[in-house]
């Protein structure tokens, strides 16, 4: 609820301040949070962001990200390093529309006690690529002529992705990402 109301903030700030008419290149660090939906609890990743954009209303990023989650109590851990290109929309300068694509290399370790369902040894490791969807909304507000503040809300879409997890048949690995970062103007 309270993550929901600072963005519903940031979108109507955003729409108060008028972004300045700028096409190029932007380049930064990006910080976040994720959820996987069945995950135990959010996760803090890091990452970086290559923004182009192409005129007032149109632009393109590139990201890669690091992260992981929990499932299991720490039975199970995830890291993803997923690399993403996202189409932006500006129907209103500040204010973006996202949609794109993106390739997850997935590392799983398996900790678990020998001896439960679905064959799984103690210390078990699986590795998968995979390509997944997203789409969603965000704001990009100046601070200086030469920086810009970011911050989304991304839906990601990527199945059901690990089928052998101890006591559960189907484990979802889709979730919500909200990022925040600072772009440098190049």
């Amino acid at each position: 609820m309270v993550l929901r109301s600072a963005w519903i903030l940031i979108l109507l700030s955003a729409s108060a301040v008028p972004a300045p008419a700028q096409s190029g290149v932007a380049v930064g660090p990006l910080l976040g949070l994720c959820k996987a939906q069945d995950a135990n609890g959010y996760r803090v990743f890091g990452g970086g962001a290559l923004r182009f954009k192409f005129s007032e209303i149109l632009g393109v990023e590139g990201s890669f990200n690091y992260g992981g989650e929990d499932y299991g109590s720490g039975t199970v851990e995830v890291k993803n390093f997923p690399v993403m290109v996202t189409g932006l929309l500006y129907p209103i300068p500040g204010v973006y529309g996202a949609i794109g694509a993106g390739w997850y290399h997935t590392y799983v370790s398996y900790s678990v006690p020998p001896g439960l369902p679905g064959g799984l040894t103690t210390n078990s490791r699986e590795t998968k690529q995979q390509f997944g969807w997203h789409f969603g909304v965000g704001v990009e507000l100046p601070l200086l002529p030469f920086v810009r503040l970011v911050g989304d809300v991304r839906y990601v879409y990527l199945g059901d992705r690990f089928n052998s997890l101890p006591g559960k048949s189907v484990v979802s690995s889709n979730s919500p990402l909200m990022t925040a970062g600072l772009l440098f103007v190049l």
